[in-house]
């Protein structure tokens, strides 16, 4: 067994720990700002646009504006999994987990 396993929040189930771990190593599409589709919102920021100019531009556009809140060094696609993952948990919590109990 891991010995790292220590270190885990021993509310959330072992499963769904692991799954994130692995899941923050691999990424999915380009960076935010590197998206060819969202590249303008970004240059808007770079060029001293106030945010609420682009979260305009964006719901102009009919994107969702709260996209020009997310981090732009990493893809839309790794941010909405993680957070759609954060609500779901698989198994026991590791603290009623008999294999870690």
């Amino acid at each position: 067994k891991d010995p790292a396993i220590i270190d885990l929040d021993p509310e959330k189930s072992l499963k769904s720990q692991m799954k994130s771990d692995n899941e923050d190593n691999s990424d999915d599409g380009p960076a935010l700002k590197d998206d060819p589709e969202y590249a303008k919102y970004w240059k808007m920021l770079k060029m001293g646009l106030p945010k609420d100019a682009a979260r305009n531009a964006l719901q102009r556009d009919g994107k969702d504006p709260a996209i020009i809140d997310l981090d732009p060094e990493k893809s839309l696609k790794s941010q909405m999994k993680s957070d759609n993952e954060d609500n779901s948990d698989d198994g026991p919590a590791l603290k009623d987990d008999p294999e870690y109990a």
